[in-house]
């Protein structure tokens, strides 16, 4: 499918909602992207008594009646809340009617690691001290991950729709906007709106800590004195549409989408494998006609633990050779927000694109010789990319690097 002439559509994106721990809104997020904020504090959102140190990038002051409209919040859990904010924040972004959105076969998709994990935590406090019996109804009924996406359709009243959870941990925001990608592209939808969402809880926290990988006070990646990741929440949403559609609503373009790569090499439950992550780079710049010297700057996976930092430096210089191009963590001032690290860091990438910026590596003091890569430290830059590359890597070895680029006649 495609156009009339069975050539694949271009996609745009033309609409960006963001809920993170440095801004909530295009502008707070883009400004805190430009300053070089951190969202790093001491962690509210569980009880953390017995750990010794507990900072994470918590999302703080967040109210969803502000941007939800048409759902009751307290049917939805912290993780929906977020989806459906971020959704909501993008289809105003991009001057699409909710009625001009029902009239369009569409695409919703939403990556998550954990879904509802801090109602999964509060229901097993539950059912540990006072049984089964006693569970929450409302708050059982609305941990199927599945109901983020199907919170973001009911939100616009979408009844003809393919909506969608993909649960592929920290790569799913890159997943679930390719998924909306190929839709689009192959002309089986008119509209995808697809990102990726989680919330603190402290399941996850407590594991990354007994894997000793939780820094004690801020994430700085590619750093000779890296500790190790900060658990992190949010969301983020792009609507996508054709270019032709785009450019028949006089809407904005922020950029377009190129092409992705996955791979899946189940090289090790928890450690990143180089060659795994070499092929979906290729696959990614296949996909998107791109070639490495192209590529302006990466927007690296990033976590700020070794066996990140090391691994994916490594595969970068095999792929691009001795001078790769700067290579950022917005993790560093983000931190890990699981399923929606790339989805958040994919909404950064279309913003240095349209704003003509590469955002910082902040907390950023002494490069790791093995690193060896130019992380544009603690300042943003002024640069004007042309072709951004995403990278995004999960447990199991499964990889999704997204390609965006400007398009042509937006400046």
């Amino acid at each position: 499918m495609g156009n009339d002439l069975g050539m694949p559509r271009r996609v745009v994106v033309t609409g960006i909602g963001v809920v993170s721990s440095i801004g909530i809104g295009i502008d707070d997020f883009l400004a805190g992207l430009r300053s070089g904020r951190s969202g790093a504090g001491p962690i509210t959102a569980f009880d953390t008594t017995g750990f010794e140190y507990a900072n994470a990038c918590e999302v703080r002051g967040f109210d969803p009646a502000a941007a939800i409209e048409a759902t009751d919040p307290a049917r939805l859990g912290r993780t929906g809340q977020f989806a459906t904010s971020a959704a909501r924040m993008a289809l105003r972004d991009s001057s699409m009617s909710v009625g001009e959105l029902r009239s369009r076969r569409s695409v919703v998709s939403v990556g998550t690691t954990n879904g509802e994990g801090s109602d999964f935590d509060n229901l097993t406090a539950q059912q540990l001290s006072r049984g089964p019996a006693e569970l929450d109804e409302q708050v059982a009924a609305r941990v199927n991950a599945g109901r983020l996406s199907t919170g973001v359709a009911a939100e616009f009243g979408l009844t003809d729709v393919e909506a969608i959870s993909i649960p592929t941990a920290c790569a799913a925001g890159n997943y679930a906007i390719g998924y909306g990608f190929d839709a689009l592209r192959a002309g089986d939808a008119d509209v995808a709106i697809c990102g990726g969402a989680d919330s603190l809880d402290r399941k996850t926290f407590a594991g990354f800590y007994r894997l000793g990988t939780i820094a004690p006070e801020v994430c700085q990646p590619f750093d000779v004195d890296r500790k190790g990741i900060l658990t992190g929440e949010g969301a983020a949403m792009l609507l996508m549409e054709s270019a032709d559609s785009a450019l028949a609503r006089g809407a904005h373009i922020y950029a377009e989408v190129l092409g992705f790569g996955l791979s899946c090499d189940a090289h090790h439950a928890v450690a990143p494998e180089a060659d795994g992550l070499v092929r979906c780079m290729r696959l990614a710049h296949e996909d998107a006609g791109v070639k490495p010297d192209q590529v302006d700057f990466i927007s690296a996976h990033g976590t700020g633990t070794r066996a990140n930092d090391v691994t994916e430096a490594a595969a970068i210089r095999r792929l691009f050779g001795d001078r790769p191009p700067p290579t950022i963590s917005i993790k560093s001032m983000v931190g890990h927000s699981m399923g929606a690290a790339s989805a958040v860091a994919a909404a950064a990438c279309a913003l240095a694109i349209d704003r003509e910026f590469i955002p910082p590596t902040i907390h950023h003091r002494e490069t790791d010789p093995e690193v060896g890569l130019d992380c544009v430290p603690n300042q943003a830059r002024a640069q004007k990319p042309r072709v951004v590359q995403n990278n995004a890597l999960a447990f199991g070895g499964n990889n999704a690097v997204l390609l965006l680029g400007e398009y042509p006649g937006t400046r």
